[in-house]
């Protein structure tokens, strides 16, 4: 079985046990396609999940069930990550065509009002994208934002480069590091080892938004921190969500770290995601 046949059969894997019933789509933009994960409640207020870098939208397989029972729930591939969204179109250059590729993304599903969600990397999308265009999202919730409030942590830096060339080896060696253990869910492991075979395109440069454009953010904001997280000093992130953000809600999750999130810490999550969107 060939690498991508490798991590596709591992993507379904997980996909076979969403929750609830799940519709696949493919969204047409001027980027490429982007595959989007449908559940929940049609009559729900829409709320858009965004995952991690190289986690792709199984990273919120254990969160969704929660959401859909009073949401109608979309589940999204990055544009130019790993996953099954097709970056075939024009060329990702920075975050205003991250935007624009949400811009697109919200028009061809008729999303505005819709609560946005989004961890690390995809934190940090969708935190530029209400700073963007506040007027098409109801709330935003942000999950370990990095490069948002404070800069990433030297040494999660340099021990991510290895994975710049990426072994299944080396996948799981850095999250062991990260999370201070392996998955209970061996589904899990299975899908984290494949990814080191996944093809990308394109992971823009987080740069950190500019202070006057976030105290100006006119969505209200959950921010939830992993207290363990490698990825930055969780003490200096909440500091400046605090100082920069109009009025937001910070809660710290005892014992989570970064990669944890969401997959592999769903109970507490859910809970705070589910009293903050509804």
């Amino acid at each position: 079985m060939s690498d991508e046949a490798v991590f596709s059969a591992a993507y379904d894997a997980v996909l076979r046990r969403w929750p609830v019933e799940v519709r696949s789509v493919d969204v047409p933009s001027a980027y490429g396609t982007t595959r989007v994960h449908v559940s929940g409640r049609e009559d729900g207020v829409p709320v858009v999940l965004l995952p991690g870098g190289g986690a792709t939208s199984m990273a919120w397989s254990a969160t969704a069930g929660e959401l859909a029972a009073t949401h109608r729930v979309y589940a999204v591939d990055l544009m130019g990550d790993i996953g099954r969204s097709v970056h075939d179109g024009a060329p990702l250059r920075g975050v205003g065509d991250l935007r624009a590729w949400l811009d697109a993304l919200f028009d061809e599903l008729q999303l505005d009002g819709a609560h946005l969600c989004g961890h690390s990397y995809g934190a940090w999308i969708a935190l530029n994208y209400a700073l963007h265009a506040p007027h098409r999202l109801g709330r935003l919730a942000l999950l370990d934002p990095t490069s948002c409030f404070a800069g990433m942590s030297p040494r999660y830096l340099l021990r991510a480069l290895p994975l710049l060339r990426p072994t299944a080896g080396r996948v799981r060696a850095f999250h062991r590091w990260e999370t201070g253990g392996d998955p209970e869910d061996p589904v899990w492991q299975a899908f984290l080892d494949s990814t080191a075979a996944a093809r990308r395109s394109k992971v823009v440069v987080m740069r950190r938004p500019r202070a006057r454009d976030l105290r100006t953010c006119a969505v209200p904001v959950l921010v939830v921190l992993a207290e363990r997280s490698r990825a930055h000093d969780v003490r200096r992130v909440a500091a400046g969500a605090r100082r920069l953000l109009p009025d937001p809600g910070i809660v710290t999750l005892p014992g989570a770290s970064h990669h944890s999130l969401p997959a592999e810490r769903p109970a507490e999550l859910n809970r705070l995601l589910a009293d903050f969107l509804t």
